[in-house]
């Protein structure tokens, strides 16, 4: 049996992870739509700047969001002295770190259901007076709204497994920033913690499972449009 603790910490998990993905979803959608219609130069440049996450260590990622939104940080201790926001070592700060992790998954999942889309139907929108905002919204998201929930569970799975960057940017912090994997790493280091450890690791073997099957479902009649 799973002890109040642990269900407070699986709890902080998804909340942490769901949180991650709210704050990637709109930028993600406007990001991938761009990389899959746009023709610029400087498509490269953001395509590499965006999967950067992915090749970079986490730990190296969450020192990088210190440096920027830290209480000493270039944007943190600003937000601190106007809006008394304060990013790092919270659980927003949880969010931020997973989010980041897990943007490049969104993207590249966004980017080619986008891509997958034939502009002919957008469009058509313009031929009956609709712009730019109206085709993509009346016909270009509803297309599109499997490859988003695919995005989405696949950075959700992503954020729900995010250590390194949250250990160095939100801290490990029991009810505020102690999710599954830190839990696990805190677990491991105790005497007599292997039991609850192995326990976690169950919760977040069958949470990752799951959101790969559905990832899997939603990809493949995605692929049958």
């Amino acid at each position: 049996m799973f002890s109040v603790a642990e269900w407070e910490v699986i709890a902080l998990s998804a909340q942490v992870a769901l949180s991650a993905v709210g704050i990637s979803l709109i930028p993600g959608i406007m990001i991938a739509f761009w990389l899959a219609r746009s023709r610029s130069p400087a498509r490269f440049l953001v395509e590499n700047l965006v999967q950067l996450p992915l090749v970079l260590p986490p730990v190296v990622t969450g020192l990088l969001l210190l440096v920027v939104l830290g209480p000493e940080g270039m944007v943190g201790a600003w937000l601190h002295r106007a809006l008394g926001l304060q990013i790092a070592f919270t659980s927003l700060g949880a969010a931020v770190a997973a989010g980041v992790l897990a943007f490049p998954l969104l993207v590249q999942t966004l980017r080619v259901t986008f891509a997958q889309i034939d502009p002919a139907w957008e469009e058509a929108t313009f031929v009956y007076g609709g712009g730019r905002w109206s085709a993509f919204r009346h016909v270009t998201l509803p297309l599109a709204a499997r490859g988003v929930v695919a995005g989405v569970v696949l950075a959700f799975a992503r954020a729900l497994g995010e250590f390194g960057a949250t250990i160095v940017f939100a801290g490990n912090l029991p009810g505020r920033t102690r999710t599954i994997p830190l839990a696990i790493f805190t677990q491991i280091n105790r005497i007599g913690g292997e039991a609850a450890a192995l326990r976690l690791v169950l919760v977040a073997v069958t949470l990752s499972v799951l959101s790969l099957v559905v990832h899997a479902a939603l990809t493949r009649r995605l692929h049958r449009m």
